[in-house]
C-alpha cells in the first residue's frame, strides 16, 4: 500500500486573529509614520535646492552637546546615531516578539521570510558589487542597496491605496524585521573602525543592569530612560554604532504575557514608543539626511557613476530578483504551496516594494563614503532615485491586482454578526452558527411580511374600478 502522502504547507495563508491584529496595529502606526517620512524627505530636498539651501547646510552642521563627554554633536550626527536609536529600539522588540511570539518563532514557518530577506540582501549587494567591478567604481558601498525601508514602503502603499491582504502585509512586516537585523550586524561588523574597550566595556556593563532591573519587575521611565542614555553614551563613545545600543535594548524586554496579562512588557513599550519613533525620529533623521541638490547633471551622474548606478540597480532589480527568487526557491524545495487567494504576481509586487530602501541606506550610505562629501551626496541621490523607480514599479504591479485585493479585504473584515470578530475566524465556532441562523430567519421572516404585503396590495389593484 502507498504511503499517505505530506500534505503541503501553505505559504501566506490566513494569519491567526491575535497576530492579525497585532500587525493591523503595528502597520497603522508605521503608515502614518511613513506619511510624514515623506513629508520630511519632500521638505529636505526642497530646502536643499533652494536659495535657503545655505541654511540647510548651516543647521544641519551645527554642533551642540557635552564636549566633555565626547558629545559635542551635529544636527546630523544627532539625527543619525541619536534618534536612529529609537527607531533601532522598537526594531529590537519587533524582532524579540518575532522570535518569541510571532512568525519566527516557528522554524518552518521562519524559514520563507529570512531565506528572503538573505537574498533580498545578498542579490542587490551582488548587483553592486559586479556593477562597480566592471566599472571601475568603489566597493564601499555595497551594503547600501540592501535594506528595506518599511515605513516609506507602507506610506507608498498608503499613497495608491491599495487594499494588500493581511498575509502580504505581515510577510512584508516580517521581511523588514529580519532585513533590519542583518542591516545592525552590517553596520556593527563592517562599519566599526577603532574600538575603545573602556567606553564599550562601561556600555556592557550598563546593559547588565538594564537586564538585571527588567528581570528584577523594577518598574519606571525615570529609571530606565536615563540608563538608556548613559549606555548610548559610552556605546557612541566606543567606536561602535550607537544605534546598537538601541538593539541591545529593545531585545532584552521580555516579549511573552504571563498569565492574566493583556500585553508583554515588550508590546506595552513598543505601544508607547513606536510613535515616537515613526513620527518623530525618523522623520528628523530624513529631515537632516535627504537634503541633496538635485539638478539634470546630478540626476544623470546617478545613471553614468558607477558607485550610484549600483545602488540603483541593487534597490530595483536586486531587491526584486532576491526576494522572489528566495521565496520561489524556499517554497521550491520546501514542497510549500502558496495561499489559493494568492499569486505569485503578489509576491513579485510585494519584492518590488521591498526596493524602497530609504532610512538604513541612507545611514549606510553616510557611514561607507564618509570623508567624500560628494560621493556621499551622490550616493543619497541615488538611493532616493531608486527608491523612487521602484515605489513606482510596484504601483504599476499592485494596482493590476487592486480589485483582487478589495475582495480579500472585505471577506477578512465582514462581521456579519457583529460580535466584533471577522466571520472569516468563526468557520468552527458553533456558537457563530447559530447566531447567523437567527439573523437569516429574522431577515427570511420579514421579506415574508413584505411579500404578503405586496401580494394583498396586488389583489386589491384586481378588483374594479
Amino acid at each position: 500500500m502507498a504511503a499517505p502522502r505530506t500534505p503541503t504547507r501553505k505559504f501566506l495563508g490566513r494569519l491567526s486573529l491575535p497576530e492579525r491584529n497585532f500587525v493591523a496595529d503595528a502597520l497603522r502606526t508605521e503608515t502614518v509614520g511613513g506619511v510624514l517620512l515623506l513629508v520630511a524627505a519632500i521638505a529636505a530636498l526642497i530646502w536643499a535646492n533652494t536659495p535657503l539651501r545655505d541654511s540647510y547646510a548651516s543647521v544641519g552642521h551645527f554642533h551642540f552637546g557635552p564636549a566633555a563627554l565626547g558629545l559635542d554633536l551635529s544636527v546630523e550626527h544627532w539625527a543619525a546615531d541619536g534618534l536612529l536609536a529609537v527607531f533601532f529600539f522598537v526594531a529590537g522588540i519587533e524582532l524579540k516578539r518575532e522570535l518569541v511570539a510571532g512568525d519566527l518563532r516557528d522554524p518552518k514557518a521562519a524559514l520563507l521570510p529570512v531565506v528572503a530577506a538573505l537574498c533580498g540582501m545578498a542579490v542587490p549587494a551582488l548587483v553592486y558589487v559586479l556593477t562597480n567591478v566592471f566599472g571601475g567604481g568603489s566597493l564601499d558601498g555595497w551594503a547600501v542597496p540592501t535594506a528595506t525601508d518599511i515605513a516609506f514602503a507602507l506610506a507608498v502603499l498608503a499613497v495608491i491605496g491599495t487594499s494588500l491582504p493581511s498575509a502580504l502585509r505581515a510577510f512584508l512586516l516580517t521581511l523588514a524585521v529580519v532585513d533590519d537585523l542583518f542591516a545592525i550586524l552590517i553596520i556593527a561588523v563592517f562599519f566599526t573602525e577603532k574600538i575603545d574597550f573602556a567606553a564599550l566595556g562601561g556600555a556592557v556593563v550598563g546593559l547588565a543592569v538594564f537586564w538585571l532591573l527588567l528581570r528584577t519587575g523594577v518598574r519606571g521611565w525615570y529609571v530606565y530612560v536615563p540608563l538608556a542614555l548613559v549606555i548610548w553614551g559610552l556605546m557612541y563613545n566606543s567606536g561602535i554604532h550607537a544605534t546598537i545600543a538601541g538593539v541591545a535594548m529593545g531585545l532584552m524586554l521580555r516579549c511573552h504575557r504571563h498569565e492574566g496579562e493583556e500585553h508583554s512588557p515588550g508590546e506595552h513599550i513598543e505601544h508607547l514608543v513606536r510613535p515616537v519613533s515613526a513620527g518623530l525620529a525618523v522623520p528628523l533623521f530624513a529631515l537632516f539626511s535627504a537634503g541633496v541638490t538635485v539638478s539634470g547633471g546630478a540626476l544623470g551622474d546617478v545613471f553614468t557613476r558607477p558607485e550610484t548606478l549600483g545602488v540603483v540597480l541593487g534597490l530595483v532589480v536586486g531587491k526584486s530578483v532576491g526576494i522572489f527568487g528566495g521565496t520561489w526557491l524556499t517554497a521550491r524545495f520546501t514542497r510549500a504551496s502558496l495561499s489559493e487567494d494568492l499569486a505569485w504576481a503578489d509576491v513579485a509586487a510585494v519584492a518590488s516594494l521591498a526596493g524602497i530602501g530609504f532610512t538604513v541606506s541612507l545611514l549606510i550610505g553616510e557611514l561607507a563614503f564618509d570623508g567624500d562629501a560628494l560621493l556621499t551626496d551622490e550616493v543619497k541621490a541615488a538611493v532616493l532615485v531608486g527608491s523612487l523607480i521602484a515605489a513606482v514599479l510596484a504601483t504599476v504591479l499592485l494596482k493590476i491586482r487592486n480589485a483582487k485585493y478589495h475582495a480579500l479585504c472585505e471577506a477578512e473584515e465582514r462581521d456579519e454578526d457583529r460580535d466584533g470578530i471577522p466571520d472569516i475566524y468563526e468557520q468552527e465556532n458553533p456558537a457563530y452558527h447559530l447566531r447567523m441562523a437567527e439573523i437569516y430567519e429574522r431577515k427570511a421572516a420579514e421579506h415574508r411580511r413584505l411579500a404578503e404585503v405586496a401580494a394583498g396590495a396586488s389583489e386589491g389593484d384586481d378588483g374594479p374600478a
